[in-house]
């Protein structure tokens, strides 16, 4: 009988021991879909990491979209590195974010979209486009020599957390690097991702950023 796994209590056995552990908080090497989604993953793991968020999303298809979302990632983790008072921790609590932008290549999507461009949203096409999108979040986090790797797309209800967090256990075995599990939409963490979407005046997309999903949408 196969046991549904609970990813968030997975998370909090890690930073609960993370408190108990004296010295440096660890490095995470944060893949983000966008700012919306990152918002509340930010703040949540800024209390325990010191987070660099890798920008890295061939799957927006039009550049002027992915240039409209990329701002809005800059914008918004300038605007959290400036409640800080220094490098440490605040009165908050939180440490400076950093930000890598990837290379901009949707060609990468399209090749491993290919014979998969009639699935529905949801289907192998989207799980293609996690571990595209994974893989090299987990190759620029070993070669970064970062403690833990993980991804912001389970924050969202359409995104399966199970699959996303299969496909990073299997890359964190590839790659050596550990795999942060996560399923951020618990604890309210996708309508709190709504409220500071709100609070930054953020641009808040009505779709993943590819091609096809844009095509769903209008249908």
């Amino acid at each position: 009988m196969n046991t549904v796994r609970n990813y968030q209590k997975e998370l909090d056995k890690i930073i609960e021991k993370l408190g108990a552990a004296a010295g440096c908080a660890p490095t995470l090497f944060l893949h983000s879909c966008c700012a919306p989604c990152s918002s509340y993953v930010l703040e949540y793991l800024r209390q325990y990491f010191r987070i660099t968020v890798f920008y890295y999303n061939p799957n927006i298809t039009e550049d002027a979209e992915y240039r409209k979302r990329v701002t809005e990632q800059k914008r918004l983790i300038a605007a959290y590195n400036k409640m800080l008072t220094g490098s440490v921790e605040d009165e908050q609590g939180g440490y400076l974010i950093q930000i890598i932008e990837g290379d901009y290549e949707p060609q990468c999507f399209y090749e491993i979209a290919k014979g998969l461009e009639q699935c529905p949203e949801g289907g192998e096409r989207c799980f293609a486009c996690y571990e595209l999108r994974l893989r090299e979040t987990a190759k620029r986090a070993q070669a970064g020599d970062f403690d833990y790797f993980t991804t912001t797309l389970s924050i969202s209800p359409l995104k399966n957390a199970a699959k996303l967090n299969e496909i990073g256990e299997r890359l964190a075995q590839e790659y050596d690097i550990p795999w942060l599990p996560s399923d951020f939409k618990k604890r309210d963490g996708y309508k709190r991702s709504i409220e500071l979407s709100k609070e930054y005046d953020l641009y808040r997309q009505d779709y993943c950023g590819c091609v096809y999903s844009r095509r769903a949408r209008e249908a």
